[in-house]
């Protein structure tokens, strides 16, 4: 009796212990392996998350570019029959003074980088030391259009380089300090620039700085002839308007420049001197003296619409005027062109 209950008592409890275990046993079976369901349903969960985590994708809307001061006043408008991309322009003899093509001429608009012919030649003329050291100092940074500039805040160059940056690279930095450093401060040297204009006959021309980042530095393809006239008998202007590139060394550090105007590095040009510009109420702008079929001539474009297109009015022009062997007598076949006409003012 006692057998019996002793081996009825070790199998309850065998029981009662294997239970249990299988229980977790198919539980744990169970997580290990769930259904196609419950997978579907992760699956579904995980991509829904994922797409939450997703950043919309905002599309900006193209903001369409402002307007130039010739544009505004429909000076493209004006037709030629050689399609020039420039609003205003000016070619003439620079020997006889004979206007060969003039458009919109006497229209004043903003001329952005020409601006610095203007600093070149005031500073050529005051005769000061090239070889002074002039230092970049936060005055010289851009706070009217941002532009960037290699030169940083504290580099030190001689006046000479500056100048050679700026009429040959445009660089606006160089240009500013160049204003700046001249006896008497930038007010002085601005007045200088007006004062120089006038007495060569700019009489619809404004200098408010000498950059010309600012909008406020007006003129007229007219009054530019003149001062490109002028200009151009300085050999200092000549040379470093017409250099191709240009390095300067700031401690360790070499800085390579380039003209920015192709057209100096082009065999089929003669440039005798040029200055390029641009801000966006400007155009594009180009002044140059060159030699065409043998004939000096004075070009000025202003408020050309495209990055290329005043190099582009220029190789018009010229294959113009070698097509043209003597432009003298003839009507020009160009609406709004005046022939035969003294340039006013012959300086």
């Amino acid at each position: 009796m006692r057998r019996i209950l002793f081996f009825f008592g070790l199998t309850v409890f065998v029981l009662a212990v294997s239970l249990p275990q299988a229980n977790a046993a198919q539980g744990k079976h169970q997580l290990v392996k769930p259904s196609k369901s419950s997978v579907v349903t992760k699956r579904r969960v995980s991509k829904t998350f994922a797409a939450a985590r997703r950043k919309p994708v905002v599309r900006a809307e193209a903001v369409p570019r402002r307007p130039s001061f010739g544009q505004l006043a429909g000076l493209h408008g004006a037709r030629d029959s050689l399609d020039l991309r420039s609003s205003a322009a000016l070619v003439i003899d620079q020997d006889t003074s004979e206007v060969l093509f003039s458009k919109n001429d006497k229209a004043v608009l903003p001329i952005a980088s020409l601006t610095k012919l203007m600093t070149g030649l005031v500073l050529s003329e005051a005769h000061l030391s090239m070889d002074e050291m002039i230092t970049i100092s936060q005055a010289d940074v851009d706070t009217e259009k941002g532009s960037s500039s290699r030169l940083r805040v504290g580099t030190e160059l001689s006046r000479g380089e500056l100048l050679h940056l700026a009429l040959m690279s445009s660089e606006n930095r160089a240009a500013h300090a160049l204003g700046r450093s001249y006896p008497g401060g930038l007010q002085v040297f601005v007045g200088l620039m007006n004062t120089k204009a006038r007495l060569i006959g700019m009489n619809d021309t404004n200098y408010a700085e000498p950059t010309g980042l600012s909008s406020k530095n007006q003129s007229s393809a007219r009054d530019l002839a003149k001062l490109v006239n002028v200009a151009h008998g300085d050999p200092i202007l000549r040379e470093l308007t017409t250099s191709r590139d240009y390095q300067v060394a700031i401690g360790k550090r070499t800085l390579q420049y380039k003209n920015t105007n192709r057209l100096v590095k082009n065999p089929s040009w003669d440039i005798g001197l040029q200055k390029t510009g641009y801000i966006t109420e400007a155009g594009q702008c180009l002044v140059m003296q060159a030699k065409v079929a043998g004939r000096k001539l004075i070009m000025v474009f202003l408020d050309s619409a495209g990055k290329l297109s005043r190099i582009g009015d220029a190789e018009r022009v010229r294959h113009w005027v070698e097509s043209t062997p003597a432009v003298t007598s003839t009507p020009s076949p160009m609406a709004g062109a005046v022939v035969s006409e003294r340039f006013a003012a012959k300086i």
